[in-house]
């Protein structure tokens, strides 16, 4: 099992490769440990050139609306009025401390992109 760092691209897809080849490998065995490790090394490299930033705040949310089917009255109870929940959706109120706690703990939307500060003010409470 001769296996090697991903210094280059040409490794990288060399790598991708690899794992087409034994992606069914079977837990244990010696092609799902050579799947293991190669996977961890192309994590590994993607997260250094590839590096995925988190999406705004409204879209996470509105993503999440979407992955789970929620409604704008699934939101009031932890934004606040309907108006309230529009005028989040809409940009035109900045999320509070509050509603990214509650919005974190009640819909496991990551708090990292909830308080993304790039399109968006956060007010402390409110």
């Amino acid at each position: 099992m001769e296996i090697r760092p991903i210094k280059t691209e040409a490794d990288y897809d060399a790598t991708l490769r690899d794992i087409e080849g034994i992606m069914c490998a079977e837990s244990g065995s010696p092609d799902g440990d050579r799947l293991d490790i190669l996977v961890t090394l192309v994590e590994a490299y993607e997260r250094t050139h590839y590096p995925m930033d988190f999406p705004d705040p409204v879209e996470a949310i509105k993503f999440r609306m979407e992955q789970q089917g929620l409604t704008v009255e699934d939101l009031v109870p932890v934004i606040g009025r309907k108006n309230r929940v529009y005028e989040i959706l809409t940009r035109k109120r900045p999320l509070t401390l509050r509603m990214i706690e509650g919005l974190h703990e009640t819909f496991a939307i990551p708090a990292e992109s909830l308080l993304k500060h790039g399109t968006q003010r956060v007010f402390p409470s409110g």
